[in-house]
């Protein structure tokens, strides 16, 4: 990720990476899952990489801010830490430590340095480490892949006048072809007629890195060129005869010099075998018979903990049945406790996130799931939030065959005026047009203070200054708290309105919502008003008009 014509290393182009990445891996994950016949055909290789990446994505830009200005050196060590805890499968935990390498060159990255060596050298540390990672590296796969990728970038590097945008094109292009090649190397694959499924994965992440640097979208490779189509994937008792039954992943803090004998422990009990991370913090996958045995085994290293058991046979099981889920429930993110006690009280699922504090995928995901609902609909009440929703809704459908609809609120009133016309007897399209439509009717505003000297609509701003939003655009700069928040009630209710609502912050002022109440009452008595401690941070005031 570095500035398409020479340059330095930019946060802007890791951060357009990352989302183009997820995004790109979530268009392709049903297809890669299809994919999935070795080492264990569980149909999750596309999923499993997906949510990595997107663990990876949300931690950067919770760390940041999405700010392209923030500090690229904690950026990427987000990203790093963010893919580690987030990984899931054999192949999550691989391109885990492919990122963290890359993550780790790119800070490494000197002034005088050329981009396009510093980018080929991270994807050749990243292509050591995935190596060094595997108990028993196997050519076909994702390894290959990555490989050859590398191979054709330190030779584009080598040019004196090549950029990152030559090295990519050519990494992104050799992993299109290594992959085409990779039934040749694995029976497996060329038994089902199919290129490998972590290898696509990985060619996916560097088209996602071309397009970031040239524009172009390549032509993806899915299917060795004699034709075969996509397979589903291969029925549960069609698992590798004698191969181990469950996979067992988890994160261990530990020494680092304890994964030695960690690893040699757990390769004598299984196969698949990947350990990855550093600094006291590791991720460790296996697939094994004993689970106990592995589990055992982290405990004599350090402090195993979210520890994860799949038994293949019920996986692939599971992927063909419809879970028995009933009911439709809500489920919305809340940006204080007054909030969340506001929401819960509602009957809805609630995660903790908001401005500065974004909930990831995980999290939206693991509360759909908890509501045990066949129906969910998701309020992610802030703008940072709608796309980490949306992720987290496509995955609940695809793994779980949970019917959710995303209604995107941008603000937290705004996810209150919806969940006050929910109505679970409607049918389901017909309640979330509704709550959509309730939801874009309700004119929201907030009044914060400035952390930084800035440029807003409303002219430049410096620390300290009062600072009025109005549908998420800063509208109104000042010096008094009650001044602004008086200007903000009256451009929302410039177009008429027969309800206000004020969520009182954590940090509020000089009693500015008693305040704001007061004033609606006096000087526009014909509206009702209603009054929440909300307990938010950052925003002392938060204001709908119905």
């Amino acid at each position: 990720m570095l500035a398409p014509t020479g340059g330095t290393i930019t946060l802007e182009t890791v951060l357009r990476f990352v989302d183009i990445a997820t995004d790109a891996l979530a268009g392709a994950r049903e297809e890669i899952d299809a994919l999935n016949v070795f080492p264990v055909p569980d149909g999750d290789t596309g999923t499993n990489m997906f949510l990595t990446v997107s663990a990876a994505r949300d931690a950067i830009r919770e760390a940041t801010g999405g700010d392209p200005g923030a500090d690229l050196a904690s950026g990427l060590a987000a990203m790093s830490r963010g893919a580690l805890l987030g990984a899931r499968g054999n192949s999550g935990v691989i391109l885990s430590q492919m990122l963290g390498a890359i993550a780790g060159r790119m800070t490494r990255a000197g002034a005088e340095e050329r981009n396009a060596v510093v980018v080929a050298e991270a994807l050749r540390e990243a292509t050591d480490a995935s190596y060094a990672a595997v108990g028993e590296p196997v050519e076909g796969t994702m390894l290959t892949v990555a490989a050859a990728a590398t191979a054709a970038a330190l030779e584009v590097a080598g040019r004196p006048d090549a950029r990152a945008r030559d090295v990519f094109t050519a990494a992104a292009g050799a992993a299109r072809e290594a992959l085409a090649r990779t039934p040749e190397q694995l029976p497996a694959l060329r038994d089902a007629g199919v290129v490998d499924a972590g290898g696509r994965g990985v060619s996916v992440i560097l088209d996602a890195a071309e397009t970031v640097l040239t524009g172009r979208r390549p032509t993806p490779v899915t299917v060795p060129a004699r034709g075969h189509t996509i397979p589903v994937p291969v029925p549960a008792d069609d698992l590798t005869p004698g191969g181990p039954a469950y996979e067992v992943m988890y994160l261990l803090d530990a020494d680092d010099d304890r994964i030695p004998a960690l690893r040699e422990s757990l390769a004598g009990l299984g196969d698949s075998l990947v350990v990855v991370g550093g600094e006291g913090l590791w991720n460790v996958h296996v697939h094994v018979d004993d689970v106990g045995a592995a589990v055992e085994a982290g405990i004599e290293a350090g402090r195993p903990h979210r520890v994860r058991v799949t038994h293949f046979a019920e996986q692939v099981a599971a992927g063909r049945r419809t879970p028995e889920r009933t009911g439709r429930r809500i489920v919305a993110v809340a940006a204080g406790p007054g909030l969340e006690a506001l929401f819960g009280e509602a009957g809805a699922e609630v995660v903790a996130g908001g401005p500065g504090r974004r909930p990831s995928t995980q999290q939206i995901l693991d509360a759909i799931l908890a509501t045990g609902a066949g129906e969910v609909v998701v309020l992610p009440n802030d703008g940072d939030s709608v796309r980490v929703a949306r992720i987290a809704a496509q995955t609940a459908e695809h793994d779980a065959g949970v019917r959710t609809a995303v209604i995107p609120t941008e603000a937290q009133v705004q996810g209150l005026a919806a969940l006050a016309v929910h109505e679970p007897g409607r049918s389901f399209d017909q309640d979330v047009l509704e709550m959509t439509a309730t939801a874009r009717h309700a004119r929201h505003g907030a009044v914060t203070i400035a952390a930084r000297q800035a440029i807003t609509m409303a002219g430049p701003c410096e620390p300290g200054d009062v600072l009025g939003v109005v549908a998420g655009d800063f509208a109104v700069v000042g010096d008094d708290l009650r001044a602004v928040a008086v200007d903000v009630l009256e451009r929302l209710l410039a177009g008429g309105g027969e309800l206000v609502t004020i969520v009182r912050g954590a940090a509020e002022q000089e009693g500015l919502a008693d305040h704001c109440a007061a004033y609606v009452e006096e000087r526009h008595p014909h509206v009702d008003v209603v009054l929440y401690d909300g307990g938010q941070e950052r925003y002392p005031l938060l204001v709908a008009v119905e």
